[in-house]
């Protein structure tokens, strides 16, 4: 297995960024990367000596300031105070699984010679990856256009030796770090604050890591619902491919194969059925899974072509000659498909709490609330109305952020794509359905005991016998709070390969 990823400008895929987080992998430049970094900064630093016109970022101010002429023994100054003043956090930290993330996608955007930093910048903040030196962001104060301006400066912030940093578990002054590594506080040349800051890789990070994560979760809301399906003496005809074939969304017909997949060979699905339907949140997985799950394909098209993508302002282009000012770091393609991303994985928690409460209404023979001598027992009566909170917790999240613009910048900066809240509340859109999904999986696996003797599926009962390690059959009522703390770490620890 391969220990270091080098950045270039190969496709860089979701599939790839899951794979360099769960192997650890280091990051290094290519000597492509490598080149084309250092060949723009040298044509800025030739440009400045000969060119005394105003040059948006490079010798102005910023925003509404973009006409006010900086002189060149300023420049450098310029820059560490743009970092500094931007730095506005506030609010719950970012987690440090998406710092890293950041980390990798700011490299990522510099590398590709369009944006005039130096080579050290993107060399430090490959070190601050490689040794786990976790700058402190906070979730609040982007507005997701002139890029993540505040996150991206709590990120930038410890290049100067300002700010905090996370590092062997301890947050500390971003300066003690450096000086335990014998890292100098970079000086900031020309145009190069402006780069770090101007960017989308705060809404980028989040928009991966829920990406990983919604990837995941598509599977297991399949696999849970085939054991809801089982629990239920559910029927397989809306699986069959004749229906999908004739309404052919991708989703749906992958949906589909997948169900029958997890159903092979099931006892339980074989045996003769009472009835003749099942209710829609059963006979509905395809067309409801499956539009979840084009809406990630979607998003992930998106996304793969941002992190592939420069994102500041102004762009260079050494070989025309040219320094351009334009809004690459407006964040609306993004804003648009995390709401869209938050709407479907909001509806595969929906239908995942109203198969939990089919399997807890003492029908198809089921106990009510799936316990014996329901009355002394209440059983599984409330995991249902813990699940039906967090359903409309997440109805609450799912209002679209990207609808929303408000002016900042004395009106230079008017309109915003408001995507880092698209992004922060998508992620709790994304572990709101985890929590849903272990509660369905309590009912669901609690539920197929009662179809014992009968089996299902050798695939269904080996995932079942390895959540019972975790979670055992409930003969009585007990504190369920800790079920479902452990259903969740169960899914949460259940790995899959996701398709890019």
């Amino acid at each position: 297995m391969e220990t270091i990823h080098y950045i270039s400008a190969d496709l860089l895929s979701i599939e790839k960024i899951n794979e360099i987080i769960s192997y650890d992998l280091k990051l290094e430049l290519s000597e492509e990367a490598r080149i084309n970094i250092e060949k723009c900064r040298n044509y800025l630093d030739e440009k400045m000596k000969s060119h005394d016109k105003p040059i948006y970022g490079i010798n102005t101010g910023f925003g509404s300031l973009c006409n006010v002429k900086i002189a060149g023994e300023n420049l450098s100054k310029l820059q560490e105070n743009l970092v500094k003043s931007h730095a506005c956090g506030t609010g719950d930290e970012v987690p440090h699984e998406i710092v890293k993330l950041m980390l990798l996608l700011k490299v990522q955007s510099l590398s590709y010679g369009h944006s005039g930093v130096q080579l050290e910048t993107v060399e430090r903040l490959i070190a601050f990856y490689n040794n786990d030196v976790l700058p402190v962001i906070y979730t609040q104060g982007s507005l997701g256009a002139s890029g993540d301006l505040s996150p991206l400066a709590h990120l930038s912030l410890p290049l100067l030796g300002e700010g905090e940093v996370y590092y062997n578990g301890f947050r500390q002054p971003s300066h003690k770090v450096l000086e335990s590594f014998g890292w100098k506080p970079l000086i900031l040349k020309s145009k190069e604050g402006l780069a770090l800051l101007n960017g989308t890789q705060f809404m980028g990070a989040y928009g991966v890591y829920s990406l990983i994560k919604a990837s995941k979760l598509s599977y297991l809301a399949d696999l849970i619902g085939a054991v809801s399906l089982e629990g239920f003496d559910g029927r397989k005809e809306p699986y069959t491919d004749l229906i999908h074939l004739i309404r052919p969304h991708k989703g749906q017909v992958v949906t589909a194969e997948k169900m029958l997949e997890f159903l092979d060979g099931s006892e339980i699905i074989e045996q003769e059925k009472v009835h003749v339907q099942d209710p829609y949140s059963f006979r509905c997985i395809p067309q409801v899974h499956g539009a979840s799950k084009d809406t990630i394909d979607y998003v992930k098209k998106v996304f793969r072509t941002e992190i592939n993508s420069v994102t500041d302002n102004p762009n260079i282009f050494v070989g025309e000659d040219q320094i351009i000012s334009g809004g690459n770091f407006h964040g609306q393609p993004l804003a648009l498909a995390l709401d869209f991303l938050g709407l479907g994985l909001a509806e595969l928690g929906s239908i995942s709490e109203r198969r939990t409460y089919q399997l807890i209404s003492g029908l198809r023979g089921l106990p009510a609330f799936l316990v014996n001598d329901p009355g002394l027992n209440s059983g599984f009566m409330i995991p249902q109305y813990t699940a039906a909170s967090i359903v409309s917790q997440n109805k609450q999240f799912a209002t679209p952020a990207s609808i929303d613009s408000i002016v900042s910048s004395n009106g230079q900066e008017d309109h915003v794509s408001m995507g880092a809240n698209a992004a922060t509340k998508t992620l709790k859109i994304v572990e709101n359905l985890e929590r849903i999904l272990a509660i369905e999986l309590m009912n669901a696996s609690q539920a197929l005991e009662f179809r014992r003797p009968l089996k299902s599926s050798d695939f269904i009962e080996m995932f079942i016998k390895s959540y019972r390690e975790e979670v055992p059959f409930v003969s009585e009522d007990r504190i369920l709070h800790y079920d479902i703390e452990k259903s969740i770490q169960f899914l949460n620890s259940f790995q899959i390969d996701i398709e890019d």
